[in-house]
């Protein structure tokens, strides 16, 4: 009796997982993990890992593709062009938004914005629903169907004139997440603060794009998340606060977690590794580092590695959000806009991973304790395919799909401008020097990237249909209001 080769190995690398890494072959049979041990047997085709890190590829659960802003301008990259960037930094599976206006609705957008992945995606992806128009037939019928269908996250606004979404129809949508097992994802900052202050300081004639970080005060994070957590906690509803900046913010989180709330983080490279002095350039070139929330103070770096250290924040996404610094995009307002008329968003798809691997497992974050691989893996894989249900996703693991990335963690490679992917045309990151770097991406046992080249075809990554999973679960802890024991029997939930 003969056996049939494996279709891939991998052969002798150091396999890293959330709870440690060793050092092992992976066989990939039929597009998933089909063996992992020492000596398996022959592959069809092979790849000498040997001193190299065999990781799960990279998940970034929120990033900005082919997408229309709330001022009506198209980002810079297509599906093809985004996940291309993305697959070079070591990522194979995107979560991005299918982003609803008011107005529009929302089974159209949705169906639009799947039409322009299945035609340009390169690595697999999964969309969060923006809902900036909650009514009747968005919340009563088009949520409850897509849903369904499989699309198991909502995004709202808390801030932004033209989508934001205010506390009454939040807690419309939060109910119609509960029912229907969503997760509901905020950008969570108080409007009311950051237009104020936007308007004094033009009026004041302070209009540099470095303004835009003190255009955003710190407290308007803090009260934003207490205020969208007193919600959540009277719906019963679990939340995911997105691009959390400040160690104000943080500590709001850990106060709801420790009371047993529902309640997860994400951060990004941009308030890990930038501040607002990044943001004070001559002229308008600042306006490249221009995103909401604006990088903070170094303080409030160091408090958010602590908190992603203690579990207080789950994930890092890159918050993808590419607008070319030309009238396309930053300078739509014309070469002399002040910071309010200026696009907010930085690319970065392509650096997240090399820049967290770096601090984690090439240079070793303290916070970590000599976890940093293992922290690396769970941050940017592990983590987000389990709170976003992403299916056999985020793990090197027997019956997974065979999502692999081979990381040199002895190459070490300066950022530049020119390298990037996407169509952006600059990198915030410019002339950052990172050790350890993807050489080989394989996405569902087929390599991806290779030797510096793609060698995927645009139309060939995969949608992701998911539940909300365990994550959307509510706590069956009920606030008094809610409790038909303590409320004189009034059901509303």
């Amino acid at each position: 009796m003969t056996t049939q080769p494996y279709d891939l190995v991998v052969r002798g690398g150091t396999v890293g997982t959330v709870s440690g890494s060793f050092v092992a072959d992976v066989a990939i049979s039929g597009g998933t993990i089909a063996a992992i041990g020492s000596g398996l047997g022959q592959g069809q085709r092979e790849i000498d890992a040997t001193g190299k890190f065999v990781l799960p590829g990279g998940i970034d659960t929120h990033a900005h593709v082919e997408q229309v802003s709330a001022g009506g301008l198209l980002n810079a990259d297509s599906f093809e062009s985004a996940t291309t960037s993305a697959a070079f930094g070591g990522n194979t599976t995107l979560v991005s938004f299918a982003a609803q206006h008011r107005g529009l609705d929302l089974r159209k957008v949705v169906d639009d914005y799947a039409a322009l992945a299945k035609r340009g995606a390169l690595i697999d992806y999964a969309f969060h629903m923006i809902v900036a128009n909650p009514d009747k037939k968005t919340i009563e019928q088009d949520l409850p169907e897509l849903i369904r269908e499989g699309h198991a996250s909502i995004k709202i606004f808390m801030t932004y004139d033209l989508i934001k979404v205010d506390d009454e129809p939040l807690l419309d949508l939060m109910l119609t997440a509960r029912q229907h097992r969503a997760l509901i994802c905020v950008h969570a900052e108080n409007h009311g603060m950051i237009s104020w202050m936007g308007r004094k300081l033009v009026e004041r004639g302070y209009t540099a794009p470095k303004f835009h970080s003190i255009s955003h005060p710190r407290g308007s994070e803090s009260e934003a998340f207490t205020r969208l957590i007193t919600q959540a906690a009277l719906i019963d509803q679990p939340i995911m606060i997105f691009h959390v900046s400040t160690a104000e913010g943080a500590a709001v989180i850990r106060g709801a977690r420790g009371q047993g709330l529902k309640v997860f983080a994400e951060t990004c490279p941009q308030y890990l590794f930038l501040t607002k002095a990044d943001i004070d350039k001559p002229g308008m070139e600042g306006a490249k580092w221009m995103c909401s929330p604006p990088p903070r103070e170094t303080s409030d770096q160091d408090a958010l590695w602590q908190a992603l250290a203690l579990g207080d924040i789950q994930t890092i996404s890159s918050d993808h959000a590419p607008y070319r610094f030309d009238e396309t995009g930053k300078l739509s307002a014309g070469p002399n806009a002040n910071f309010k008329q200026i696009a907010n968003g930085l690319p970065g798809l392509e650096t997240r991973l090399p820049l967290l691997f770096d601090a984690l497992v090439s240079k070793g974050r303290p916070e970590f304790a000599g976890r940093g691989l293992e922290a690396f893996v769970d941050l940017t894989a592990t983590a987000p395919a389990k709170i976003y249900n992403l299916p056999g996703k985020g793990a090197i693991q027997p019956g997974y799909d065979a999502d692999i990335v081979i990381w040199d963690p002895k190459r070490e490679v300066t950022i530049t401008d020119e390298a990037m992917h996407d169509l952006t045309g600059f990198t915030p990151f410019a002339g950052h020097t990172v050790m350890g770097w993807p050489e080989t991406v394989i996405r569902r046992g087929e390599e991806i990237v290779s030797d510096g080249m793609l060698k995927a075809k645009p139309g060939s990554g995969r949608w992701l249909s998911r539940t909300g999973g365990p994550a959307t679960e509510p706590t069956g802890r009920l606030v008094l209001e809610m409790d038909p024991a303590r409320n004189f029997g009034a059901t509303i939930l």
